[in-house]
């Protein structure tokens, strides 16, 4: 029976880079943990355990603090393609690059109504990602640029329900008109283009994002996300695809019925698992898709 090794890429994962522009009195700070990597003619590693053809994973870790100190670290979109264009214009086996960022969001520490000039503070629990892919050489070269944002916790405590559900003999479930619907946001949309205001979109699009969540009246999490993919397609033209995941974090009503209470809808149990799992891809009809952007990416196989 013949055997194959149908696919593989290697890397340096989660290298944590803090960039701190020091050429002003007014620093500014990017901190973001960079995983890179590499596919290419990198068979005989595997097969034979010959590695002449393998850059080592740690020269990947030196190259991505080298790039923050001689490129700069600005919008983490424009920091991965420089990454990874030089990954495979530069070193010879390699055919294809993918590099994948996060972003952690630092705030300035207010001093008398002002923003300190070279202290700040962690800004909430949200993490900014980005993921950048090159292929090819020359005028065959091809990008992809996929922005997103993860753990962008949001709640409304009113203005969803859920009702009208299939039921069968193992439902419990009751329906209702009014209930608190939280989700920790996964959201990723993939560029057609890499001629962007990384920044300013991204700003955008979370606003985009929030508005949707809050001014949509909810029938179900599912059409929420709808609603939100759907927005952020319309505003943006260069935004090609939007995939979003939400695990619903379910707050229960409590019972305080047993201390002579009642229960107003204003006390809840915050239920961490299990909890449903909504996943929704939105996307333009006349888009052809790009398996490339998303496929094997760190961690997964």
């Amino acid at each position: 029976m013949p055997i194959t090794l149908a696919g593989h890429q290697y890397g340096k994962a989660e290298n944590r880079v803090v960039r701190i522009r020091r050429d002003r009195a007014r620093h500014e700070i990017r901190d973001v943990n960079v995983t890179t990597t590499l596919r290419g003619d990198f068979a005989d590693a595997y097969l034979t355990g010959d590695q002449s053809k393998v850059l080592p994973t740690d020269t990947q870790k030196n190259t991505c603090y080298a790039y923050a100190g001689e490129k700069g670290l600005d919008a983490i979109e424009d920091y991965g393609l420089a990454l990874a264009r030089h990954f495979v214009d530069d070193v010879a086996p390699v055919s294809g690059a993918r590099v994948e960022i996060e972003e952690y969001a630092w705030q300035r520490v207010e001093v008398d109504g002002a923003g300190h000039d070279h202290t700040w503070v962690r800004a909430g629990a949200e993490v900014r990602t980005a993921a950048v892919v090159v292929e090819g050489e020359g005028e065959q070269q091809r990008s992809w640029v996929v922005g997103g944002v993860k753990e962008l916790v949001v709640l409304k405590s009113t203005g969803s329900e859920f009702s009208g559900f299939l039921v069968d003999g193992y439902t419990t479930l009751q329906p209702t008109r009014d209930r608190v619907m939280a989700t920790s946001l996964v959201a990723n949309w993939r560029f057609t283009g890499t001629d962007v205001d990384w920044d300013a979109t991204y700003t955008g699009i979370r606003a985009v994002l929030l508005r949707e969540f809050a001014t949509v009246h909810s029938l179900a999490l599912q059409q929420t996300l709808w609603h939100m993919g759907r927005a952020v397609l319309a505003e943006f033209p260069r935004v090609a695809e939007i995939r979003l995941v939400a695990p619903n974090k379910h707050h229960l009503p409590v019972d305080l019925s047993p201390f002579g209470l009642d229960n107003h809808g204003e006390v809840f149990h915050a239920d961490d698992r299990p909890y449903g799992l909504i996943q929704a891809v939105v996307a333009r009809d006349d888009d052809p898709g790009a398996p490339q952007a998303w496929a094997f990416g760190a961690g997964r196989a």
